[in-house]
């Protein structure tokens, strides 16, 4: 075991891989020589060359067009989109080429490959540095989508991602970075939940994609959250004592039904927390699927604690984020109801 960052875990990830799986390779904007805007990729390219992580143009269409062409042809390639914000370009790609490969081709050629990108708000990056965009992606079939939380799940689940036979979106809440996070605007808290999550395997160790995190035992009420999320959820609970459990989905595609089922059928109540925009967002997903499995269960109507409906605001950023004061006014509704 070793503590580590969110960065150095998802690094330490892609260097495991790299060092098991010659066919892997990592690039992307600034990826190679730099390391990453974020440093995520640091000393991948002097440890491995400049075959096996390199930069790329400015250019996500290219990059994802080239990552596919190299996963149909056998490599397992791990690319990075500087930012979620900037993946637009390339969208067409992902969902026309990528998500399909195995459907068109009867199985013929797969799509082995991993898109990385940092995703949300929490440093000040304004409208074209700071969106959610998880559920453009978990509409699409084909394809899966894992936001980690926490430098544990980060580096089990990118190993996963990796290995796993088709395309992956991994998506990075880029405020949880750099160290634990209790849901505020900048106050660290250690450990990150029940469990120290900085502390990381070392070596080879993955988690299964769609097998979500129980973080918080309760009987109250169901939050189901992810990324930064699950923090802001749990300053909430602590706040308003109530005892809700808290259920860190981890994989939004694959979904964890049984979990979240059981888990809602216990409580009699949920709440759905997420910091993307209100209106078809993913916690609408997620409470159709609670309403439907869990109806003649349920003492409340499924509430729904998301960021605003409108561009990202800049000065705002900590009003437009559902804190904690938002997400404990949703559960004591809910639990008055």
């Amino acid at each position: 075991m070793a503590r580590m960052t969110m960065i150095e875990a998802i690094r330490d990830a892609m260097d495991v891989m790299m060092a098991r799986d010659e066919r892997v390779v990592v690039f992307g904007e600034d990826v190679g020589y730099f390391g990453g805007v974020f440093r995520c990729t640091a000393g991948l390219q002097q440890k491995y060359g400049k075959t096996r992580c390199f930069d790329a143009p400015i250019n996500e269409a290219g990059i994802v067009g080239t990552a596919i062409g190299m996963a149909t042809y056998g490599l397992r390639p791990c690319v990075e989109i500087q930012f979620a914000d900037y993946m637009y370009p390339a969208y067409d790609q992902i969902v026309s080429e990528a998500a399909r490969l195995r459907y068109r081709s009867n199985g013929e050629f797969t799509c082995p490959m991993v898109v990385r990108m940092p995703t949300g708000g929490g440093i000040f990056g304004g409208q074209t540095h700071s969106q959610s965009p998880e559920a453009l992606f978990t509409h699409v079939a084909g394809l899966k989508t894992v936001v980690p939380s926490n430098p544990h799940d980060a580096k089990g689940l990118l190993i996963a991602a990796i290995e796993d036979p088709d395309p992956v979106i991994f998506l990075e809440p880029k405020r949880l970075y750099n160290g634990p996070f209790d849901g505020h605007h900048d106050r660290p808290v250690t450990p990150w939940s029940k469990h120290d999550l900085s502390e990381v395997p070392t070596g080879h160790f993955s988690l299964p994609l769609g097998k979500a995190s129980i973080v918080r035992e309760g009987s109250a009420v169901t939050v189901l959250a992810y990324g930064t999320m699950v923090y802001v959820a749990q300053a909430a609970v602590a706040e308003t004592d109530i005892d809700a459990e808290i259920i860190d989905l981890r994989t939004l595609l694959p979904l964890d039904m049984e979990t979240i089922v059981a888990s809602v059928r216990k409580t009699g109540r949920c709440v759905v927390v997420h910091e993307a925009t209100l209106t078809s967002g993913f916690g609408a997903e997620l409470a159709a699927l609670v309403q439907e499995t869990c109806f003649f269960q349920l003492e409340a109507s499924v509430a729904r604690v998301t960021g605003w409906d409108t561009p990202y605001p800049h000065a705002q950023e900590w009003d437009y984020f559902p804190g904690p004061a938002r997400v404990g006014r949703a559960l004591v509704e809910t639990m008055e109801a």
